[in-house]
């Protein structure tokens, strides 16, 4: 059985997320049905992580497993011609048969952008933030984050997990031509975690709190004391890292 590896970028504006649903359009179904047109027969795609509506992407990671033995290049681009040109697959490669996007993830990063004068060429890609943004200090409220920590209060759906454990690994804000951009690398997120993570940090800067606050919100663990959230079209899934032992 060969197994394939698919990178992807999408504009997540119009989709409700990644994620097949029933009654909305995801970018999961979008790429399944194109695919399973190409091949005439039915596949699994797994994907590395459940983007929210509206959340974009510049590297998603998934896979599927069909017999056929495809040709790399007249298979990516008959899928692009098939999608709406808001996904495009950007890379394919033969991996081991037991390599699964979502399992054998190492870690998941993301980027946030804001900006406080967005164009018409990337006001769906940024959050419109109309307050001052000091840098050392989000940098600053960012540190208790950093590590393996119970972040059930940074989910909405913390009820619906049996563990809410992530560990990040790295948290980053830095300002280019005048735009924000937070970086933060974690094993895992939960649903929701990262926009809520952002709009708390920026509320907590906003109103002049310290470290101690944020390390409050994260002892209590409940969703109520970090009911902060920044909007989904400043987030993208920037890259997964897989153990190269996946390789081939």
């Amino acid at each position: 059985m060969n197994n394939y590896k698919l990178t992807i970028q999408y504009d997540g504006s119009k989709f409700s997320g990644w994620q097949i649903q029933k009654n909305a359009i995801s970018v999961q179904e979008k790429i399944k049905s194109a695919i399973e047109s190409i091949l005439k027969e039915e596949i699994v795609l797994t994907g590395a992580g459940r983007t929210d509506t509206g959340v974009h992407a510049l590297g998603q990671v998934a896979n599927f497993k069909c017999e056929q033995d495809i040709d790399f290049y007249r298979f990516k681009y008959s899928l692009n011609s098939m999608l709406p040109f808001s996904i495009r697959i950007k890379n394919m490669e033969r991996v081991h048969e037991t390599f699964n996007a979502r399992y054998d993830a190492i870690s998941r990063s993301y980027l946030y952008f804001i900006s406080y004068s967005p164009t018409p060429f990337n006001y769906n890609f940024v959050y419109n933030y109309h307050f001052p943004v000091d840098i050392t200090v989000l940098n600053q409220l960012s540190q208790p984050l950093i590590g393996a920590h119970d972040f059930s209060s940074f989910t909405k759906y913390a009820k619906e997990r049996e563990t809410f454990n992530c560990e990040i690994k790295t948290i980053k804000w830095t300002k280019i031509k005048g735009i924000v951009v937070m970086f933060i690398e974690a094993d895992r997120f939960l649903h929701g975690m990262v926009r809520a993570i952002t709009g708390t940090l920026l509320m907590t800067a906003k109103s002049g709190g310290n470290k101690s606050h944020i390390i409050d919100i994260l002892q209590a663990k409940n969703r109520e004391f970090a009911n902060a959230s920044a909007p989904a079209k400043g987030l993208f899934l920037y890259k997964v890292k897989y153990p190269k032992i996946n390789e081939i």
